[in-house]
């Protein structure tokens, strides 16, 4: 009986030889390179798969980029550790000291402060020293504690529940026992390390360090016997308070996270961080590698954190038509808006600026400050510390206490110093040239120019600077916008 061949038998013999013959030729080809153009410059593969130099430079690329905006996402917190770092290391104050900080001296290694006023500032760690008490006297005083990311506890003073008539602030830790005193004014911080600062708004500058010296901080441990505060005048020593803008900058971010724990919604930051060998509770010691991913990085996100800042990308920035003037502070209190986190909106005042309340977002008629902020002239162009302009304040300006201008240098975001030594004019400033119709024309260049009146501020050839206008207790036709500041015009 003749047998019929099984043919699918067959057919899978002669496949498999087959595939082994063709898997030997491919194996004898070389490998299939392409090369890919990209802004990282030209990129090898190898069938497709990065070549190992190409995945040194991809690896190398993430973590800069990660690394930059780490260094944007950190400006509120790194911001803050300048801040206390100077207090303790040139000033001699522990957390619960307060500093005074009184002079364009002694504000000169602060961000953007205010040249008019006199401040009151000091640090506290809640899980080291535990809940914090503020007693805060009636009288002329606006202020508040912030968390270490600058988003406000509770405002104090006459932006306060207290409205000015002095109360008892206890702030509690993260988590932990609930207290609730009859006589304070509670609230649960979000982060263990917070600050309290507070300025005195008395016309009188004697009256105003008189009422901030009545402040009392201390401890709830200590509450039956606190003591007296101590308080320490800055005395007009050199410091500095400004973001470093290389290696520095991460090594601070570190040394701030470290103590604080993570909130949810900054858990894709700490993934980067984490890239770049920053994790809470583990040594930080970058190899040669990574020490040059973030120096470069850190200067990078510096220019970055400048461009977003004064030349601000995000809607609704502009004051008012047709003039360059923009919101300084557009921050909203727990730094959220309903679809997002303000990213760029938080990074841009942080880097100018230290502190956030409601009373500093100047949306409240008869309440707190405004901050209104330009870095160009009519035309346009940058300040430029060699020329010379004037800006012309219309009368009536809508101010229940006072307004100032002051300038900055761009780079350190601290007050501008010149020979002259005084870079703050305000409504208060004793000698102010005020116009027949009530406006006010102030001068700005590097020598007074030819027919300007009294109110001239020096600037410095070589130097960019901007200006922060600042209305206290801003009325009705400012919300209206009924008034409007003009730009600064060039005087050729």
């Amino acid at each position: 009986m003749l047998m019929r061949p099984n043919f699918p038998q067959a057919l899978v013999r002669s496949a498999v030889a087959a595939a082994t013959v063709a898997t030997a030729f491919l194996c004898a080809l070389p490998a299939q390179t392409q090369t890919v153009d990209t802004r990282l410059g030209p990129l090898q593969l190898e069938n497709g798969y990065p070549s190992r130099a190409s995945v040194e430079r991809l690896y190398d690329e993430m973590d800069f980029q990660r690394a930059t905006q780490a260094f944007l996402w950190g400006l509120p917190a790194v911001g803050f550790y300048g801040l206390r770092e100077a207090q303790r290391t040139v000033f001699g104050a522990s957390d619960g000291d307060v500093v005074l900080y009184q002079s364009l001296k002694d504000k000169a290694g602060m961000l953007t402060p205010n040249l008019t006023t006199i401040y009151a500032f000091t640090f506290w760690n809640l899980a080291a020293q535990g809940p914090l008490v503020v007693e805060v006297p009636a009288g002329a005083t606006a202020g508040g504690v912030d968390d270490i990311w600058q988003r406000p506890v509770i405002d104090m003073g006459q932006t306060g529940p207290d409205k000015g008539q002095g109360g008892k602030y206890l702030i509690l830790p993260p988590g932990g026992e609930d207290l609730n005193p009859p006589d304070h004014f509670v609230v649960r911080a979000k982060t263990n390390q917070v600050w309290f600062g507070s300025r005195g708004l008395a016309p009188d500058p004697v009256e105003a360090e008189a009422t901030l010296r009545k402040h009392r901080v201390y401890g709830w441990n200590q509450r039956a016997t606190p003591g007296e505060t101590k308080f320490i005048p800055v005395g007009g020593r050199a410091w500095a308070s400004w973001q470093p803008s290389d290696i520095r900058y991460f090594e601070q971010l570190k040394g701030i996270l470290d103590p604080e724990p993570m909130e949810p919604h900054n858990g894709y930051f700490y993934a980067m961080l984490r890239s770049l060998g920053m994790e809470p509770g583990k040594p930080f010691a970058p190899d040669a590698r990574r020490k040059k991913i973030l120096g470069d990085a850190a200067l990078a996100g510096e220019l970055m954190a400048r461009a977003n800042a004064f030349d601000k990308r995000f809607p609704g920035a502009r004051v008012f038509e047709g003039a360059h003037w923009e919101y300084a502070n557009m921050v909203e209190l727990d730094q959220q808006l309903p679809m997002f986190s303000q990213l760029d909106e938080r990074a841009s005042w942080f880097y100018e600026a230290i502190g956030n309340t409601s009373g500093m977002q100047g949306r409240i008629v008869g309440f707190g400050q405004v901050y209104l902020e330009t870095a160009r002239d009519q035309s346009g162009a940058w300040l430029d510390g060699a020329k010379s302009y004037r800006l012309r304040v219309p009368p009536n300006a809508p101010v229940k206490q006072f307004w100032s201008f002051t300038p900055y240098e761009n780079t350190s975001r601290a007050p501008l110093q010149s020979p002259q030594g005084a870079a703050d004019i305000s409504s208060r400033r004793p000698g102010l040239d005020v116009n027949a119709d009530g406006s006010v024309d102030l001068y700005f260049g590097p020598a007074k120019p030819a027919g300007a009146n009294a109110n001239f501020v020096q600037t410095v050839p070589g130097k960019g600077w901007f200006a922060y206008f600042r209305l206290y207790a801003p009325t009705e036709p400012y919300f209206k916008k009924e008034w409007a500041l003009p730009d600064l015009v060039e005087i050729r």
